[in-house]
């Protein structure tokens, strides 16, 4: 029986023939004629030559009946792969329902190693990761770091030079860390680089991507995509991801981004990225200042669409939004309710294979996506493919996503401004007071974040085609800040002992002309630092929290995971959580850049709210909950039956205009400022 960790093995190297050793061990799949690619049947002598030094042997059985691959072969091993295009994602379905439906491990390795030279390279990563995050038998398996198999996603193209040079001259062990430039998609003349360290920041396009792997779009067996709320979900990790940016953006002296709300103007925002594709053996494409979107015509892609396909789109949106109920494909009226309607719309946004009538209501995010990354070659006069927007490992280094998500974002509204504002009996927890919050740094004055730049580590080996084997690690700066405890006083009045869930946001005191934010405008920019249950006793409670236990974050170590020092041992609870545990929004990027000196002033705010109202009756004994409020937890409900943002994803009762006035005696807020401090350090170790 086939071992199954060897199938991680094929994810090593990807443009390199599958007989060739794989990983650190310089493992080789022995390979029957009949499995091998046109290029190599027929030559056993090179399979021998590359087998000569290999540490283990593994055998591939070739007894076995292998599926029809003509679906997931009709895309070019030379092309971009991208989920945002409708083709690409039934294919990449085709491909998982391939690998969901084999019987065994055995058939699996088979099918697989047959599949993986003559399938797109990033394709085959996709479709074989959520494979085995799916499959019972192979769910337990760690998946390799993406940013690890495709470097070139993430990195400066300048320097695979420096780093085949290290690889060749240099010997493993002796080889030092090729420096990832700050600066090298743009100089200060562009005021948005500013934000170069949030838009190209690797853990924050791993989060992305691998939220997209754990929630993938459609797929044969209805329930790996009808995960709970996941619409809602959808809707919740974007909107914040969009409260952060424009809080970095406030922390760089810049205004709040502009919606991309008028798609027949010029999108103003340029993007170069600098990289290069192996796969499609290509640069990435640029987009220059003020291109327009135009009607795409894509024959290879099986791409054809008006821009006023999106314009429809939305307004029949908008109009369900207004309506109170969409449409399903019968014509029965679905109605848009507080608990449920948000779900619904996310599924219906995103159009995913759980949208109630794609038909109806489009593809508008996927295919919004789409038009921006073909903007530069609609018609494909020039041969180019898409740009980063049309790629979700990539999406958010554009200054363009977020001009996007804040048009999804604002269309969500529409439905979210029409709900009944929460009652102050709805938020109070009687005789339950908050009486006092208070952030302490591990080193500096209390209620001050501090920030600094950080040096780190990343191995690139495993994504290094055809160069010498061993280790060869890209050092990349990054933002950081000084860990800290949340000290919040608590008293318990109702003379019994209680429970509560604690829930902790952070938003901008002022707007980008320095002016106190408006409630209406100041909710939509809490973004989320941490949500956790307490037990009360009676009487004054101390509730001491450290940031490290953030619900919304993941660690460096899982972010950039190495899976041979890493790795729970062998079949534990924790091991078959750790792949979905690698969901998560990095934990270095927990809190906001801020400015220098006096720093950047906003609000902490702080809710106890019933427990008794929020809770889920379900286990998580070994369960990966820590970032539970971006991600959900493997195999379970959403933590929390309240709607995701609570409190703040609603407008506020009659009367209440500033942030004060929208307290009740179970919350509590604290001025604190946000320093950065331009230094740069490095971590200890290599991750």
């Amino acid at each position: 029986m086939a071992n199954k960790h060897n199938l991680l093995l094929l994810f090593d190297r990807p443009l390199e023939p599958v007989f060739m050793s794989k990983g650190k061990n310089r493992a080789k799949f022995d390979v029957p004629n009949s499995l091998l690619s046109d290029r190599y049947k027929g030559n056993p002598e090179i399979q021998e030559r590359f087998g000569e030094d290999a540490g283990e042997r593994i055998p591939v059985r070739a007894n076995i009946s292998i599926p029809n691959l003509k679906v997931p072969m009709s895309l070019d091993r030379k092309e971009q792969f991208s989920l945002f295009i409708p083709r690409h994602r039934r294919i990449a379905a085709h491909l998982i329902n391939i690998f969901l439906g084999l019987k065994s491990v055995d058939d699996f390795q088979t099918v697989a190693v047959y599949a993986r030279d003559r399938v797109n390279p990033v394709l085959f990563n996709y479709a074989m990761s959520v494979a085995l995050l799916h499959r019972p038998d192979t769910k337990d398996l760690n998946l390799p770091l993406f940013a690890e198999i495709f470097p070139e996603k993430y990195v400066d193209s300048k320097m695979f030079r420096e780093i085949r040079e290290e690889a060749t001259v240099v010997p493993d062990g002796s080889r030092m860390p090729i420096i990832v430039p700050k600066d090298y998609t743009a100089s200060d003349l562009e005021p948005e680089h500013r934000l170069w360290y949030f838009r190209e920041d690797i853990g924050i396009n791993l989060h992305h991507w691998h939220w997209h792997l754990v929630y993938p779009f459609e797929a044969a067996n209805d329930a790996i995509v009808r995960k709970d709320r996941r619409g809602e979900l959808f809707y919740y990790m974007h909107q914040q991801i969009v409260a952060r940016y424009n809080f970095e953006r406030l922390s760089n002296n810049l205004a709040r981004v502009t919606r991309f709300n008028n798609i027949r103007e010029p999108i103003t925002e340029a993007y170069f990225p600098k990289m290069d594709s192996l796969v499609a053996s290509r640069a990435w494409p640029s987009r220059a200042a003020n291109t327009r979107l135009a009607d795409l015509n894509r024959e290879l892609d099986q791409v054809k669409y008006d821009v006023s396909d999106l314009e429809r789109w939305t307004s029949r949106f908008v109009e369900a939004c207004h309506q109170g109920f969409v449409m399903d494909t019968s014509g029965n009226r679905i109605p848009l309710d507080e608990r449920t309607g948000i779900d619904l719309l996310g599924n219906i946004m995103e159009s995913s294979s759980l949208s109630v009538n794609r038909d109806l209501y489009g593809d508008l995010h996927n295919l919004g996506h789409v038009f921006i990354s073909y903007s530069h070659d609609p018609d494909h006069r020039h041969l180019e493919s898409f740009g980063v927007m049309g790629d979700s490992a990539t999406a958010m280094r554009d200054p363009v996503f977020y001009r996007w998500h804040a048009y999804i974002d604002d269309l969500f509204q529409e439905h979210k401004q029409r709900l009944p504002q929460y009652t102050t009996q709805q938020l109070d927890y009687p005789n339950i007071r908050v009486e006092s919050v208070q952030v302490q740094p591990d080193n500096g004055p209390a209620n001050t974040f501090q920030t600094f730049w950080q040096q780190s580590d990343i191995d690139l080996s495993r994504g290094l085609d055809f160069v010498p084997r061993g280790n060869v690690f890209a050092r990349f700066t990054h933002l950081q800040h000084t860990e800290f405890i949340y000290n919040i006083n608590v008293n318990n009045g109702t003379g019994a002992q209680a429970m509560g869930t604690c829930r902790i946001f952070m938003a901008p005191r002022n707007d980008e002309r320095g002016t106190p934010m408006l409630f209406r405008d100041q909710r939509l920019m809490m973004t989320e630092l941490d949500k956790f249950t307490v037990a009360l006793n009676v009487g004054p409670n101390l509730i001491r929290r450290r940031s490290t236990d953030s619900s919304v974050t993941i660690p460096f170590e899982r972010t950039f995971r190495d899976l041979d020092t890493n790795r729970p041992g062998a079949g534990t609870q924790s091991e078959e959580q750790f792949n979905f545990c690698g969901c998560g929004w990095p934990q270095h990027m927990l809190i906001p850049k801020g400015l220098p000196g006096a720093g950047l002033a906003a609000d902490l705010f702080v809710m106890i709210s019933n427990y008794n109202d929020d809770r889920i009756d379900q286990d998580l004994v070994g369960t990966c909950s820590d970032a539970s409020s971006f991600c959900g937890v493997k195999d379970r409900l959403y933590p929390d039956r309240r709607s995701m943002g609570y409190p703040f994803d609603r407008l506020a009762r009659s009367g209440v205009d500033r942030l004060q006035q929208f307290l009740t005696p179970n919350m509590n807020i604290v001025q604190v400022n946000i320093v950065h401090t331009d230094r740069t350090v490095q971590r200890n170790q290599r991750q």
